[in-house]
């Protein structure tokens, strides 16, 4: 499909440095010639509660389950109708643009504009959505507290987009969708590969972690049920007796007289095996008492004890180089290593084997969060050769999974970089850098709601910890 993509014949200067040049038959108009802001309240509270997020658009508070943050009454919220364009004032310098699909009611802290043209508003939420364009509105934006920036309405008025002819925007939105159902089957693929894949680590991980490398070797009873047996001579111990814990309180702020550090924060340990110097850590501080405590030494494993998805609770991740700055971050634990009794390299597999994992999962708590007490991590029970198998087994699995990972890590890259070539295609497209007239499909495929970021449970928002979906409670602004 996007092997006929070329310019157009003929374009002029938009007279925006962040648009560039446009097709010579295109508008360039300010918004208020585009939409109206209304604000029509809810008098009952009663009518369907609409959320929004960066993954999912506006979309029922129900189907995002308990992430989202509750109000006691929706009396005053903030009326929509399908078609009206929806923005989220405190973070619309982050695209943070959605069209209404139905009927509802949101946040009175967010912006609905209706446009004053009936035709679809999908074509200016994904060019509001642009790096470009986003970059224009964080101009447009004004700090009315420290840490807060608000796009008022005024201000977006006066932000001028492109205005191709209305076929071409349907024609647009036709290539867009079928562009966007291409990439969802790809990433889906990839995905059921990686789950494959995963699989197969996971059997050869907790093989090793129960049985070991003897096949010969006497077993015995284990006496916990999700582990069965395992070699005569080995042990099953509390996590407590064979690590020290240390949970951090450090958090992702600078202030003022503390020393600067780097911060290994939720997605390092999330989205990554091992910690090296060489990652990109977020810069913050720290105090001299709270380095001392929570800078990393190398052997260390850090789980993930808190998160919004019970499942994502005690992922591990291992220390493989230290430095006097890199401090471990809030949301996380450190389990040390007793010397003698248990390597990090062996640990980190053992808390990923199965049996492990679920007794983490079930020992979450929470209802928005979840999390792990201290207790509870110190209660999980784990196999426990002896010191001299320990590193061979690790070592083992390293060998053994050595072709699974690597291709994991391509496949979880090939989503990377498709990502971003469907980002800067809809980019191009919508700005009129590419001519795309006669390469829509006549029924373009559509499936509103969904995109690939439904399947991947791994996309984060840049920051240390998942989303939360922030509404606020209703009453006036």
């Amino acid at each position: 499909m996007t092997g006929g993509l070329r310019p157009y014949t003929e374009y002029r200067d938009s007279g925006l440095p962040w648009l560039g040049r446009v097709p010579a038959h295109w508008d360039v108009k300010r918004c208020k010639y585009l939409f109206k802001e209304v604000d029509e309240r809810s008098k009952t509270g009663e009518e369907m509660h609409l959320s929004m997020s960066q993954k999912h658009g506006l979309i029922p508070s129900r189907e995002l389950d308990g992430r989202r943050l509750h109000s006691e009454s929706y009396v005053g919220g903030k009326l929509c109708k399908p078609n009206d364009l929806v923005l989220n004032r405190l973070k619309a310098h982050l695209g943070v643009f959605a069209h209404a699909r139905q009927a509802g009611l949101v946040s009175p802290d967010y912006t609905v504009l209706r446009p004053v043209y009936s035709d679809d508003v999908t074509y200016f939420e994904l060019v509001f959505k642009t790096p470009p364009c986003v970059a224009e509105l964080r101009c447009s934006t004004k700090g009315i507290v420290e840490g807060f920036w608000r796009l008022y309405t005024d201000d977006l008025y006066n932000i001028r987009v492109p205005v191709p002819p209305e076929t071409e925007r349907a024609v647009i939105l036709s290539f867009v969708r079928a562009i966007d159902a291409e990439v969802r089957g790809f990433i889906r693929n990839r995905r059921r590969l990686i789950e494959v894949l995963n699989e197969q680590k996971q059997a050869v991980i907790n093989r090793a972690v129960t049985r070991g490398l003897d096949p010969y070797a006497p077993l015995k009873p284990s006496g916990i049920d999700w582990l069965g047996d395992i070699p005569e001579h080995w042990d099953v111990r509390r996590l407590r007796n064979v690590a020290a814990l240390r949970v951090s309180n450090v958090d992702k702020h600078t202030k003022e007289g503390e020393l600067p550090v780097r911060l290994c924060n939720y997605t390092d340990v999330y989205k990554n095996t091992v910690i090296t110097t060489a990652m990109s850590f977020m810069a913050a501080t720290a105090t001299r008492d709270e380095i001392e405590a929570f800078r990393l030494q190398i052997g260390d494993v850090i789980i993930t004890k808190d998160s919004e998805d019970w499942q994502d609770i005690g992922v591990p991740a291992l220390v493989a180089e230290s430095a006097d700055d890199l401090v471990c971050g809030y949301h996380l634990a450190i389990l040390r290593p007793r010397p003698n009794v248990v390597t990090g390299h062996f640990l980190l597999y053992a808390l990923q084997c199965r049996g492990v994992v679920a007794q983490l999962s079930l020992a979450a708590n929470g209802v928005t969060r979840y999390g792990l007490s201290h207790g509870a991590i110190k209660a999980i029970s784990l196999p426990t050769p002896p010191a001299d198998e320990q590193e061979p087994i690790a070592q083992y699995i390293d060998e053994a999974t050595a072709s699974l990972r690597t291709a994991i890590d391509t496949a979880r890259r090939e989503i990377d970089l498709i990502r971003e070539y469907r980002a800067r295609l809809i980019a191009d497209v919508v700005t009129g850098k590419v001519d795309v007239r006669g390469l829509a499909p006549a029924e373009a495929p559509l499936d509103e709601g969904q995109s690939d970021e439904g399947i991947d449970d791994e996309e984060m928002l840049g920051d240390d910890e998942p989303e939360l979906v922030e509404e606020a409670a209703a009453g006036d602004d």
